[in-house]
């Protein structure tokens, strides 16, 4: 696990350096030419990206080992409770879905210290991520992790209507922290977080979020 993306110290998510680059130069060549309004837009343009691709740094609030913080900033869509095995965690479980509109910060950070099981890229559509088909039917990456005492949880990385990238910077058997950056996805998107039956939740549908601060559970 050696990408510098993971322990980012710009302002602003090393994904994002070419779109800044990019409208920046565009920004600069209309006001040279004279295209004052054109350039102003540009401007614009130029200031939400560097506002979306905004990289806080952040550490862990909760300092208790079986804390589950969230995966990503939003708004809490649903908590469910499964029944069966017919979900990523292949047991009983809850799923968490958090919602990321593109105001929200796009870094995505784990969740509980553990070792990384398995990462499965699942290809897909791009409905609207705060519609539940997006959740068996949009592009999306799988991510199981292990914690130190052998409890399992999955986090999902999904895609949304305009987000079509989605970025992964953590592989199998890393060992990951607690709040640690491991991927983004551009531009407003989805994750899910799923948790053994009998975790202890923490929040509640429509309540807003950060990664790396609030916890959503206890294991």
């Amino acid at each position: 696990m050696k990408d510098s993306r993971i322990n980012n110290k710009w302002p602003v998510a090393k994904e994002g350096i070419p779109f800044i680059v990019i409208s920046g130069g565009l920004t600069f060549l209309f006001v040279c030419t004279g295209l004052f309004l054109i350039s102003i837009l540009a401007g614009i343009v130029l200031l939400f990206i560097i506002f979306f691709f905004r990289d806080p740094k952040r550490s862990p609030i909760s300092d208790s080992s079986n804390a589950v913080l969230t995966p990503a900033d939003g708004t809490i869509l649903e908590v469910l409770h499964l029944k069966g095995n017919n979900n990523p965690l292949g047991q009983a479980s809850i799923k968490i879905s958090i919602f990321m509109s593109v105001f929200n910060v796009h870094v995505n950070r784990i969740p509980i210290r553990g070792t990384i099981e398995k990462i499965t890229y699942h290809p897909g559509k791009f409905f609207s991520a705060n519609l539940d088909k997006a959740s068996k039917q949009n592009e999306k990456n799988e991510i199981a992790l292990q914690t130190s005492d052998a409890k399992k949880i999955v986090f999902v990385q999904i895609a949304g209507l305009i987000a079509r990238r989605i970025a992964c910077w953590i592989e199998k058997g890393d060992r990951v922290n607690t709040a640690q950056r491991f991927g983004l996805i551009r531009f407003g998107s989805r994750l899910e977080v799923y948790l053994p039956e009998g975790t202890k939740t923490t929040i509640q549908v429509d309540q807003k979020v950060k990664a790396g601060k609030t916890v959503i559970g206890y294991l």
